[in-house]
């Protein structure tokens, strides 16, 4: 039978505040690595080096190469970006003043113009403490987040024109969503296009002069293009391979002032109502995780609007019923959002 482990002995005042010094000043050590390792993954990002690797986006290579929880993996890479236009917290972090916990919560608020103030906040308070001040600042910010998602809605905009030299330029801005969508849909025709000669290569029998990527995605937008005419453009969720994943926290979607993340897969954020507008007609899958990101359940998928339901709105509406909407595909969520 082992015998139990003896108590430590006691430590004399002085040696437990020099034990407390070493604990605080390795901690702002972390900090700062950690600063400097959210810099280097916002230029890996930007310069787009896990394309390199086969991977959909910077998480999904944190993922990979790391080890981080997928969750986790989205979380520094939003972070890392946000640091990019918040330069006071970075060096904050940087010097050890401001633990990674805060600046995390931090930069779920923080703008240019109120990150002194946050700044000071984050110094003041604890890792707690910051959160619940951030919650409540999200309260408050919630209005201007639906307010910023409609004007970010209003910009956007497509302009396909001929050039001079009759080849056509395309141009636009899209919303989160959307282009994550073209994306997919451009992922998925290169991958039809493009499959057959890949497998070839990988056997030696490399074409002389295969198409650069930017020359597979515009055949890919012409395959998207020429499939949508022949077949009709048909609301119904296409393949799951090319699906669009939006990771939302079960409390962040009830109420946005709550914590939580509501981010694509890549990490970029979109906001809590447009999470919400999402979901009332996608496919859903409920994850539970542990602590310390660990999956300990996934659920059935569900739709909220299932596809037999969404077929009678279709025959009975032809269209949305929002006024003034005029989009062909029944809108179930419109009436709403």
């Amino acid at each position: 039978m082992p015998h139990p482990t003896a108590p430590a002995p006691s430590l004399p005042a002085t040696d437990l505040d020099r034990l407390g010094d070493e604990i605080a000043t390795l901690s702002a050590h972390l900090d700062a690595a950690t600063a400097r390792l959210l810099t280097l993954i916002r230029e890996f990002d930007a310069r787009g080096g896990w394309a390199a690797h086969g991977c959909r986006s910077c998480a999904e290579w944190l993922s990979w190469r790391v080890g981080l929880d997928p969750g986790a993996a989205r979380e520094r890479v939003r972070v890392a970006r946000a640091l990019g236009e918040l330069p006071q917290l970075a060096g904050a972090l940087a010097r050890g003043e401001l633990s990674y916990a805060k600046v995390r919560a931090l930069t779920r608020v923080a703008t240019p113009e109120t990150e002194a103030r946050l700044l000071a906040v984050g110094r003041a308070g604890t890792a707690a403490h910051v959160e619940r001040i951030v919650r409540a600042w999200r309260r408050v910010d919630r209005q201007g987040e639906a307010r910023e998602a409609a004007a970010r809605h209003q910009r956007r905009s497509l302009q396909v024109y001929p050039d001079e030299d009759g080849m056509w330029v395309v141009r636009g801005r899209l919303e989160p969503e959307v282009g994550a969508m073209l994306l997919r849909a451009l992922e998925a025709g290169r991958e039809a296009l493009y499959a057959p000669a890949r497998a070839a290569a990988a056997e030696g029998q490399a074409e002389a002069d295969p198409p650069t990527h930017g020359q597979q995605q515009a055949d890919a937008l012409a395959l998207v293009a020429e499939t949508a005419l022949q077949h009709g453009l048909d609301p119904e969720p296409g393949t799951e391979r090319y699906q669009v994943i939006v990771h939302v926290d079960a409390a962040a979607l009830a109420d946005p002032a709550q914590p939580g993340q509501s981010a694509l897969e890549d990490g970029v954020h979109v906001s809590g109502e447009t999470s919400r507008r999402l979901a009332c007609d996608a496919t859903r899958v409920v994850m539970r995780h542990a602590g310390d990101g660990d999956v300990l359940d996934v659920g059935r998928r569900t739709r909220a609007i299932p596809p037999a339901l969404r077929r009678a709105l279709v025959a009975r509406d032809r269209g949305c019923r929002f006024p003034g909407c005029g989009v062909r595909h029944a809108q179930g969520h419109h009436l709403h959002h």
